[in-house]
């Protein structure tokens, strides 16, 4: 069933400046092949949920199997009969915000 999952993942103790821990866990997600992308706190990943929760799995334990303690905060939008929520959803946010422009509800 296609998932969309937005993703942080991240180590701890280790200092005040992660992006080469971060870099390694979003290497795995890119290199998974499903649909992704990383915006300054989150990645969003898409595809179906054994395969999204595989790469979960396995950018987490990137970093855990080195020792480091690492925070995962993981949400899920699980919609069956929805393909291409990444953009879909975007495309529908956006199209309500022009319709809805210039007045005070939506």
């Amino acid at each position: 069933m296609n998932t969309l999952v937005a993703l942080a993942i991240a180590p701890f103790g280790i200092g005040d400046e992660l992006a080469d821990e971060v870099a390694k866990v979003v290497k795995v997600i890119r290199d998974s092949g499903l649909k992704n992308r990383t915006y300054s706190m989150f990645t969003e990943i898409e595809g179906e949920w054994d395969d999204v929760m595989k790469v979960v799995k396995e950018a987490t334990f990137v970093l855990a199997e080195k020792g480091i303690r690492t925070e995962v905060i993981l949400k899920a939008d699980v919609r069956p009969g929805f393909e291409n929520t990444m953009t879909e959803k975007l495309d529908r946010l956006e199209k309500s915000i022009e319709k809805n422009e210039g007045r005070n509800e939506l």
